[in-house]
């Protein structure tokens, strides 16, 4: 397999440096009990997708080169006359990356793209409570794999990590071991 010869950074990182510094931090009898990243979800709204219906495939397109993988189209549920809005039409796109293809996209996300971001001051802690990280990006155009002279419109992005942490104090360190830049409240 192509997969045996590559292995991301990443995951010599969690082994020999991130799973023994949170062993000892949190005291676990078991290398099992230790947090880890599970998946990484990528969302994408598209809100103009009523005007014009190719813009979803832009977008799909985009988060493609951005994710690596191809993204479902997501479709509305109901439909919503204010918005212009019918069942069953193409509002966004979504994806899930687990495995390599997730540690590919965080180091991307942590080295590369987040430094690119404007007036950057580091990421609020977003946690949902459970071990769970969300964050958002306005513009898609911070990462590398995104021509910036062929994008015709900016579009924000919605990144969901996904831990086995059970509290967000796990989560937190967990993911500011891997190099995640929080703002750090004193």
């Amino acid at each position: 397999m192509a997969e045996e010869k590559y292995k991301p950074r990443l995951i010599d990182v969690y082994a020999k440096e991130v799973r023994p510094q949170l062993q000892k931090r949190f005291n676990y009898k078991n290398v099992m009990q230790v947090p880890r990243i599970e998946k990484i979800v990528l969302n994408m709204g598209v809100g103009d997708a009523t005007e014009n219906a190719k813009n979803v495939d832009v977008a799909l397109e985009e988060m493609t080169k951005i994710a690596g993988q191809k993204p479902v189209i997501r479709r509305a549920k109901k439909a919503i006359s204010n918005f212009k809005l019918r069942a069953g039409m193409a509002i966004g796109c979504s994806v899930t990356l687990r495995r390599w293809h997730m540690y590919e996209f965080l180091d991307r996300l942590i080295s590369i793209a987040i430094p690119r971001v404007r007036d950057f001051r580091g990421l609020a802690l977003k946690f949902d409570g459970r071990g769970n990280y969300n964050m958002s990006i306005k513009e898609q155009i911070v990462f590398p794999e995104i021509d910036y002279d062929k994008v015709e419109k900016t579009r924000g992005m919605n990144i969901t990590i996904v831990t086995t942490a059970k509290t967000d104090e796990e989560a937190l360190e967990l993911l500011t071991a891997f190099g995640m830049p929080f703002i750090r409240r004193s």
